[in-house]
């Protein structure tokens, strides 16, 4: 079973935003959060590519 199977965690801090009650948010705080949130995913996104190279490389090594 990969890691990637597996559920979240229900005390992920990720699970705690989006059980966040956005209601009391003014638009500029909103779009502070959506900033804050898209960075968050281009720092995932990086993080996944790297391990995706990590992984080819280890298995072209291992594949010689």
């Amino acid at each position: 079973m990969d890691d990637d199977d597996l559920p979240m965690r229900k005390d992920s801090p990720l699970s705690a935003v989006e059980k966040e009650d956005l209601y009391d948010y003014s638009v500029a705080e909103l779009e502070d959060r959506i900033h804050r949130l898209e960075c968050e995913i281009a720092r995932t996104k990086a993080d996944m590519a790297g391990k995706s190279n990590s992984m080819a490389a280890a298995e072209a090594l291992f594949k010689s």
